[in-house]
Order: structure tokens, then sequence, then C-alpha cells
């Protein structure tokens, strides 16, 4: 059974780091890219993050660029997503994704495979 379970979400003040993992189970995790999306209360899901399979490459949306860092570790089958310097609009549910696509496919979240149950990052003074 494929799964993506995530782990790290909470409370925190703006300005704070906060760090999501995912660990995936029951795919050949090196086949796959992997991602981040996030979904604001009313609105569309949106990528955060997305990186290559071997993750030798990465993307990111200009609301992120600069504070958000995506990794995985292959051995362990996990990836990562280093959020800095959090803003309120940073809040929403963070999910992970896993696809054997990588590309611009990833900016739509219909075209993803793979989601996690998500996990809950709140910024709020």
């Amino acid at each position: 059974q494929v799964q993506l379970a995530e782990a790290g979400g909470g409370l925190v003040q703006p300005g704070a780091s906060v760090r999501l993992s995912c660990a995936a189970s029951g795919l050949t995790f090196s086949r796959y890219s992997m991602g981040w999306f996030r979904q604001a209360p009313g609105k569309d899901r949106e990528l955060a993050a997305v990186i290559s399979w071997t993750g030798d490459s990465t993307y990111y949306p200009d609301s992120v660029k600069g504070r958000f860092t995506i990794s995985r570790d292959n051995a362990k089958a996990m990836v990562f997503l280093q959020m800095n310097d959090l803003n309120p609009e940073d809040t929403g549910v963070y999910y992970c994704a896993a696809d054997r696509a990588y590309g611009g496919s990833w900016l739509s979240a219909k075209n993803v495979e793979i989601w996690g149950q998500g996990t809950q990052v709140t910024v709020s003074a």
C-alpha cells in the first residue's frame, strides 16, 4: 500500500521556522519526484516546492522562494520542507505529494499521482 505520512506542523509565530517531514512507503521512492502543496481555507491547493528524483533540481514559486527549502533522503525514503521567516499567508494544510513526472505538470495539483493526508501549519501572533 502506497503511503505518504507528513509530520511537523503546528502553531508558530510570524518569523518562526518549521520543518516538515514526509515518510514514503509502498513505492520505489527514487523513481518519484516529490513535492509539497499547501491549501489555505477557501483557496485552491497550490505548489510550495518540488524536487526531482535525485534531488539535483528544485522549483519554488515566488511566494516562498528564498524562505522554503525542499530536500530528500532517498536512502530513508523521506522528503523535507524547511520553512523560514513564516508569515500568516503561509497558514494552511501542507500536503506531501509524489509523481513520476518532474516539470510543469507539478503546477497543477490535479496532475499529481499520490497524496499524503496533510499537516496543519498555522502562523499567528
